[in-house]
């Protein structure tokens, strides 16, 4: 229910590498970044917000996205005229909502008039109508344009939220999304509770454990629940590990990504800068230098070497803290720098850091144990075609199966049908689609035959298999046997057998007991 599939799903019938992982449904058009509304000459800015959130190479979507359409109707209309391996159903993106609106500058600098506003709720109206399932927005600091700036919507006053919620009281429809500073999600929760009780509709924000207030979650759950006690519907969406960044001399964040001598080589092709690297003379230079001073997060990212363990396989999520570079480094008398250049330096140059930034504040996942123990929060965050050079979640799902109901050695685990129920009806359900979700006559036959014991993520790798040759993290699985979508089946051992049953879904979908 988490994914940013917006462009890809113009040229990749498979939506990769979700399909991959037994997903048969996804949800795109989160965190409010999207491809429409857009005029033609808007193109380009959408891109640059895109690649800045969401760290997708904007060099792919240039070349990538086969554009025919303008108006939210019009993108679904051309979303639907091509063909897919699996379903998918968008979301109407508030910043592509704000540019068409207010103008490019103006929808990320000022506030919107009333008049405005009211187009913008029009818009959200006019997209539900035609099938979108919610609305999204974001409020966080961490989505900046690749121009470096807030994405068009973060700090928007309460009566354009409030105003444009109004789309889904007058039509009954959709879900309303939030991705929310997480600091902040105490007081947001605070209008997102006053619109989800005035419009009757669901509102969903981000629930996550942070370094910086470990203990915040648990009060969002206790708001959850008086929310709850009052009938109000609010809830919280949470990953299924911790959002972790894969550090790797190809991708987006490494401990020497601030290094003057890594800078000067930064554009180089790969090849040339693998020699380089290779060169002792080189790290020689480089471990003489000291980073130069970034903004607060980078420097986090790139110096807190306690946050930083081996990535020795697709299982090695739930890592203990002895195993860290800063331990590692004290038991042998070593600089963590040196040990993280060895770390990435294996594989012929190729080998990664796993970094876990959220939910991973106790060095364990117990936090997360309770949150999808909650009933007010549901399984999302995957980010499915998203962040290309930092993070590999999008096997989230493979990940849910294996170490929460199989694997995990550092805590509780949760039976295997309340995972499969978790992935599959209560998702389902949440966004209105109540066709799937059951094995049952009537229902869609999406249908996993999965060889449970010997089900596992692969490694994770680099791969330039973007338009324009551009670069993504990608992480296959194996024990998938037959992934069936539709009574079709579109996956056999792995590999796609190019039927392509999938659809636009447009909006919510009856069960079969109610029709």
């Amino acid at each position: 229910m988490h994914t940013h599939f917006d462009g890809q799903v113009t040229w990749d019938p498979y939506l990769t590498p979700s399909s991959g992982h037994g997903v048969t449904t996804v949800v795109m058009g989160n965190c409010g970044v999207g491809f429409a509304p857009c005029r033609e000459k808007d193109r380009e800015w959408l891109i640059e917000v895109m690649e800045g959130v969401e760290d997708i190479p904007g060099s792919a979507l240039a070349e990538g996205i086969q554009w025919d359409w303008e108006t939210f109707p019009e993108y679904m209309d051309a979303l639907d005229r091509r063909d897919h391996a699996i379903d998918f159903a968008v979301q109407v993106p508030h910043s592509a909502v704000r540019g068409w609106v207010m103008g490019l500058d103006r929808s990320e600098q000022e506030d919107a008039s009333p008049e405005e506003i009211e187009q913008m709720r029009e818009i959200v109206e006019e997209g539900l109508e035609a099938g979108a399932l919610g609305f999204s927005t974001s409020r966080t600091s961490l989505h900046l344009t690749g121009r470096g700036v807030l994405v068009a919507g973060t700090n928007a006053k309460k009566d354009e939220i409030l105003g444009i919620g109004q789309a889904l009281k007058n039509t009954g429809k959709g879900v309303f999304e939030c991705a929310s500073e997480h600091m902040k999600v105490p007081e947001e929760f605070l209008w997102m509770r006053e619109m989800a009780q005035d419009i009757q509709r669901p509102v969903v924000f981000n629930l996550s454990q942070t370094d910086q207030a470990p203990e915040l979650w648990r009060h969002l759950l206790e708001m959850l629940d008086a929310a709850a006690a009052d009938d109000i519907p609010v809830y919280g969406q949470c990953a299924g590990r911790a959002i972790g960044i894969v550090m790797t001399w190809q991708g987006t964040a490494h401990p020497f990504a601030s290094y003057s001598s890594l800078l000067e080589i930064m554009h180089e092709p790969w090849e040339e800068k693998k020699k380089i690297l290779m060169d002792p003379a080189f790290k020689e230079k480089l471990m003489a230098e000291k980073p130069l001073e970034l903004w607060e997060f980078a420097n986090f990212i790139t110096s807190s070497f306690h946050k930083m363990f081996p990535m020795k396989s697709g299982s090695s999520y739930e890592p203990d803290l002895s195993e860290s570079i800063a331990a590692m480094a004290e038991r042998s008398g070593r600089r963590p720098q040196e040990i993280a250049w060895d770390m990435l330096m294996e594989n012929d140059g190729e080998g990664s850091i796993y970094f876990p930034l959220f939910n991973y504040t106790d060095n364990s996942l117990d936090a997360l144990y309770t949150m999808h123990s909650h009933h007010r929060t549901f399984m999302g965050l995957s980010d499915g075609g998203a962040h290309c050079g930092a993070i590999c979640d999008a096997g989230m799902p493979t990940f849910m199966l294996t170490h929460w109901t199989r694997d995990r050695t550092r805590g509780e685990k949760f039976p295997l049908e309340y995972i499969v129920h978790r992935q599959t009806k209560q998702t389902a359900d949440f966004y209105g689609i109540r066709d799937r979700g059951v094995l049952a006559p009537g229902y869609l036959a999406d249908i996993n035959i999965i060889d449970y014991e010997n089900l596992q993520l692969g490694p994770v790798k680099i791969v330039y298999d973007l338009p324009a040759g551009g670069r993504r993290l990608l992480q296959k699985a194996e024990g998938y046997k037959y992934t069936i979508k539709s009574g079709q089946v579109i996956f056999k051992d792995g590999e796609p057998t190019h039927v392509l049953p999938g659809k636009l879904i447009r909006g919510e979908q009856e069960s079969p007991q109610a029709r």
